[in-house]
């Protein structure tokens, strides 16, 4: 990734949060895939089992992700129980003084609940395979999918009061 594109990345995401957020009658979501997991490969991954770390790129790309939402006034963090989306948003929760909330990756329907009785902005850090089921059940118009290998999506859902859903895809 080069700095122009984090640089870029991180100046639509703070410009669509400061644009919004001046409007109280919206809520601004972030979702993202949790970063680099720990390869199967590496010398630590049976110790992991099935809930592995994140690797070194991924607690850098944690820490970038921190940095580009810090100034964006989020008031809530959610992630699945499992260790990569925690680490994901540690940075972040660490930054802003919140408590993460950990649901169980197979709850998208109480994670949705959750975030439709938090107001402000709210971060969600899940996974390839339900980062799309979240964003449908949001009201996110279309269809979106993240490859295997995909993790600097960064995805910004917009609700208005009136039940509009705008969706902003961006890299970090």
């Amino acid at each position: 990734m080069t700095l122009t594109r984090l640089t870029a990345s991180a100046c639509a995401a703070l410009w669509l949060t400061a644009a919004v957020a001046a409007a109280a009658d919206r809520q601004i979501i972030f979702v993202v895939r949790h970063a680099e997991r720990a390869d199967a490969g590496s010398p630590d991954a049976k110790m992991m089992g099935a809930d592995p770390s994140l690797s070194a790129m991924g607690k850098a790309r944690a820490d970038r992700l921190a940095a580009i939402l810090r100034v964006a006034q989020v008031g809530h963090i959610f992630t699945t129980e499992l260790r990569r989306t925690r680490e994901t948003a540690a940075p972040l929760a660490a930054a802003t003084h919140l408590d993460i909330v950990s649901l169980p990756v197979t709850d998208v329907d109480g994670l949705v609940a959750r975030l439709s009785d938090a107001h402000g902005t709210s971060l969600v850090v899940g996974h390839s395979n339900t980062v799309p089921e979240i964003l449908k059940k949001l009201g996110v118009p279309g269809s979106v999918s993240v490859a295997d290998d995909d993790f600097d999506d960064l995805f910004v859902v917009v609700k208005a009061a009136g039940g509009e859903v705008t969706l902003v895809r961006l890299k970090y």
